[in-house]
């Protein structure tokens, strides 16, 4: 569906209610920014960021172990470039500072190169750090395996990585919850599948759309939502068929079922989120950075830093649960910008304070607030 053929399918949209919308992925947030999608819905229509950038739904308590970890003098930190200016609990303070200081840190494309870092530093103990969700768990398998083939002893992994299933049930719970359907990330289901949102219109009745990444594939999965809540035709439907089957990938699913088990994880905006996050099963644990570290990485460890004093004023989040819009946080293109961010909303290439920014989409926001 192009911008044309949107403007005419909802030109006479019999509603005078508000329907809000959330986009379930960071990447999705960066594209509707970046096409302006949002200047074309009809006034009725507000799509809401949710919690969709990996970095972003992080907890402050990981980064501050993270910056901790990564003063130990024979440790090298093997990350995606998102995570080296995400700042801790005192604003200014992230892993590009910490390089600074001497920490090696060293930016990595895949989990698997963090493995040869390993092997190229055999004196060293080498932790990459896992973020994401069920699209880099995966890879993340992939490189714990290559560890253990390759008798690797000095590579282990601080797993931050979750899952989305739990989070939007957690979101669905909240007291202020105002969306009434949900764009379901394309990049997870590839990996899960459409059943793995089929939870949505079953058990919830929402409306729920998976939808691919292009202008035109965004737009046909709005429509589609528009029509089914206001035929009150709630539904799982798959606009991203090219790469999305109804079983998803199952040669990745295996990898994370053979490595991960659930356990119960902390997610900014939402709080401790019972089985969302993925942990080494037992049979794996020389690979868990948390229990080679435990003394600085360890549950109870992260608890003691009082990691949970953050900087009052960002709204984070807020912004990523759907509370406000991200120029409705104080902070937003004042104190905290890209160059200076105080929150990982501002830092990640997928951060919907990022994507604001970055695209001038004041307008676009203002509108959602």
């Amino acid at each position: 569906m192009n911008t044309e053929q949107f403007r005419r399918a909802t030109a006479g949209l019999e509603t005078d209610h508000e329907i809000c919308l959330m986009e379930v992925c960071g990447t999705h947030t960066m594209a509707i920014a970046s096409s302006g999608i949002r200047s074309i819905l009809p006034d009725q229509v507000k799509l809401l960021s949710g919690p969709g950038c990996p970095v972003c739904v992080t907890p402050p308590s990981d980064i501050d172990a993270i910056l901790n970890l990564s003063m130990c003098r024979n440790v090298i930190l093997a990350t995606y470039g998102d995570m080296v200016r995400v700042p801790g609990s005192l604003p200014g303070d992230n892993l590009a500072r910490r390089r600074a200081l001497g920490a090696q840190v060293q930016v990595v494309y895949s989990p698997v190169d963090a493995v040869e870092v390993a092997k190229q530093n055999p004196g060293r103990e080498v932790v990459f750090l896992g973020v994401g969700f069920e699209t880099t768990a995966p890879g993340t398998a992939a490189a714990a395996l290559t560890a253990k083939e390759s008798g690797v002893s000095n590579f282990t992994v601080f797993s931050m990585l979750k899952t989305v299933e739990p989070a939007l049930r957690a979101l669905m719970a909240m007291e202020d919850f105002r969306v009434q359907g949900f764009l379901c990330p394309g990049h997870v289901a590839t990996i899960i599948g459409e059943k793995g949102f089929a939870f949505l219109p079953d058990e919830f009745s929402m409306p729920a759309v998976i939808a691919g990444f292009e202008a035109e594939d965004i737009l046909s999965a709005i429509w589609r939502l528009l029509w089914q809540i206001i035929n009150h035709d709630c539904k799982l439907e798959n606009e991203y068929i090219r790469a999305v089957s109804p079983q998803g990938n199952l040669l990745a699913q295996k990898m994370m079922d053979n490595f991960f088990e659930r356990e119960t994880a902390d997610w900014r905006g939402l709080g401790s989120i019972p089985a969302s996050g993925l942990k080494f099963r037992e049979e794996f644990s020389d690979l868990d950075a948390e229990n080679r570290f435990a003394d600085i990485l360890g549950e109870e460890a992260r608890k003691e830093s009082g990691a949970f004093s953050v900087h009052s004023a960002c709204r984070c989040g807020d912004v990523i649960t759907g509370r406000i819009s991200a120029t409705e946080c104080p902070l937003f293109g004042k104190r905290c910008v890209p160059e200076d961010p105080v929150g990982p909303c501002m830092v990640s290439s997928e951060g919907a304070c990022a994507a604001a920014y970055k695209y001038m989409d004041y307008d676009m926001f203002d509108k959602n607030g």
